[in-house]
């Protein structure tokens, strides 16, 4: 599996600590690349942030146009039926990033996985499935696509886990955000669940909150 193109935003010296942050449906890396200098991380930390770009495919929700995705959306309905091999595959090259941070000197215990509304669905699958223990997960305007079927790994029982979600979401209700933070609660997980007077997008009080979060993950 070759690895997926990203945009890369390193320290001011050798990173000690990384972020791979995923973005949504139609989105690119460059999509919370601008978030980094709002996030206020401690100035002992030297963290890499990681925006892997998604492949591009046929979005069946989008009849049919071919956009950035990491898997394809079958319907919008509460059921939020989507291709579920499609997310694991996409979860496996991200766990590529994963393993080459590792190489780059960064083990996995020093890297969150964030993601926004798709890139959240597969941070689900992807954080709590990992074998090697993470240091966090940052769930945004997202939802748990792969709740009933997943197989959380004992390594990442207990990970520290922030969702937030929009109360004004038009594009995913926020009754999705708070099914997955239930969810989550169900399985074991601690989880800081957050809600903002905001639509499908992030705030600066969200961004701030991240950043307090990824400082508690990586202090």
């Amino acid at each position: 599996m070759s690895l997926l193109s990203c945009v890369e935003v390193e320290p001011t010296r050798p990173a000690n600590a990384s972020v791979i942050w995923l973005h949504g449906l139609g989105a690119d890396g460059h999509d919370f690349e601008p978030v980094v200098p709002h996030l206020g991380l401690a100035s002992e930390l030297a963290v890499r942030f990681v925006f892997p770009n998604a492949p591009r495919m046929p979005v069946t929700l989008n009849n049919g146009f071919v956009m950035p995705a990491w898997y394809d959306i079958l319907s919008l309905d509460l059921d939020r039926r989507v291709d579920q091999s499609q997310l694991r595959a996409s979860a496996a090259a991200v766990g590529k990033l994963i393993e080459r941070e590792n190489a780059r000197g960064v083990p996995s215990a020093r890297i969150v996985i964030a993601g926004f509304s798709q890139g959240g669905a597969v941070g689900f699958e992807l954080a709590l499935t990992w074998p090697e223990r993470l240091a966090g997960l940052v769930a945004l305007s997202t939802y748990f696509a792969t709740q009933a079927s997943i197989e959380p790994h004992a390594a990442n029982a207990g990970l520290p886990i922030l969702v937030g979600h929009g109360t004004q979401d038009p594009m995913v209700d926020e009754r999705f955000g708070r099914a997955s933070a239930a969810r989550l609660r169900d399985l074991g997980y601690a989880v800081d669940y957050r809600d903002y007077p905001i639509e499908h997008s992030v705030s600066l009080e969200e961004i701030k909150d991240i950043g307090q979060f990824i400082n508690r993950c990586l202090a």
